[in-house]
């Protein structure tokens, strides 16, 4: 049953992300004014992350307020970890990202429409992970991570502060995004990438409640998780590998979820077409891309969407590093490439 659900909360996403468009990246480079079909700095992308992630956080802190969930039992939400590794984590992911010229959830939705570039960068970046994690760069993982680890009580914010409620702690922030996002047209004026932004923020909520109350064990309860897919990309990719003797997990759920509800959306919107490489060196960028996606991902225990939408909706100290460095090294990456 809860896989269902979670290949449900997957399909849905894809839905949204395909027929809105939604992407970080893309609204970097038009904040930064590196996308010729919108005007320079109105970045219409940006303010639907914007959107979603104040969404995310009422919604995810409401649920919470309501007790729910518990969001410092959040897998991602962890309180011991190096804000070093962190951050170098995240900005391998921000210049992995531009390389690719999409994330790994904007690859699998890209994918479904017939994108083989995303295949590429989708592999590599499974491959990335695993190298972090158990293959030949493990060492390196482990040596940064033991720079300067920090332990807290806590590893939330709200934790910190019992006596205020969450929902309070996460109405300024989430005022200030809001007023972001609609204070200029650009978004008002695309009511498919407004109702896209709104249901993934709620989308990320779901997944709370979901992993929170479906298929729960009594005796050993699991961790929460929401809408993420670096460890989803690289648990499908060792599934379709070694599936004999293997169960489907959350992970192989949510990227088939995606990628058939992208598919579908492709279909609808008559979006659908095989794309390649226009040179080799595209194709050299969009597995470097992934490598480092892979890689920073690991260090930074998510990606644009899981750390900067799921992480920062439960207020986990350890994602403020991360979406720092994804969001500075995306716009680093983004600037050299303007200049070279």
């Amino acid at each position: 049953m809860l896989l269902w659900f979670i290949f449900l909360l997957g399909a849905v996403f894809g839905v949204a992300a395909r027929l809105g468009r939604f992407c970080l990246l893309r609204g970097l480079r038009q904040q930064l004014g590196q996308d010729s079909e919108v005007a320079a700095g109105t970045a219409p992308a940006l303010q639907a992350f914007a959107l979603a992630l104040a969404v995310a956080l009422l919604a995810s802190q409401g649920l919470q307020a309501l007790g729910m969930v518990n969001l410092s039992q959040a897998a991602i939400a962890r309180p011991s970890f190096s804000v070093i590794a962190v951050l170098v984590g995240g900005l391998l992911f921000g210049a992995g990202m531009v390389l690719a010229r999409a994330c790994g959830a904007r690859s699998l939705v890209l994918l479904a429409g017939g994108n083989l570039r995303s295949l590429v960068t989708i592999v590599f970046l499974a491959l990335g992970v695993q190298l972090a994690m158990t293959g030949v760069l493990t060492p390196v993982r482990l040596w940064l991570q033991a720079l300067a680890p920090i332990t807290l009580t806590h590893p939330t914010l709200p934790a910190y502060l019992p006596s205020v409620n969450g929902w309070l702690l996460a109405l300024a922030p989430a005022m200030l995004l809001t007023l972001f996002a609609l204070r200029r047209p650009a978004l008002r004026q695309s009511p498919v990438q407004l109702i896209s932004a709104l249901l993934i923020g709620l989308l990320v909520a779901a997944g709370w409640w979901i992993s929170a109350h479906i298929g729960v064990d009594e005796f050993e309860p699991a961790k929460l998780t929401s809408l993420s897919f670096i460890g989803p990309i690289a648990e499908s990719m060792l599934y379709l590998q070694l599936s004999v003797g293997r169960e489907p997990g959350m992970g192989l759920a949510l990227t088939t979820g995606v990628l058939v509800g992208a598919f579908i959306a492709a279909l609808v919107s008559r979006t659908t077409r095989w794309e390649g490489f226009e040179s080799t060196s595209r194709l050299g960028a969009s597995a470097g891309g992934g490598l480092l996606m892979g890689f920073g991902g690991a260090l930074a225990a998510g990606c644009s969407i899981g750390q900067g939408l799921s992480g920062l909706s439960t207020l986990a100290w350890a994602s403020f590093p991360a979406v720092a460095g994804i969001v500075l090294g995306a716009v680093l990456t983004l600037t050299l490439r303007r200049r070279a």
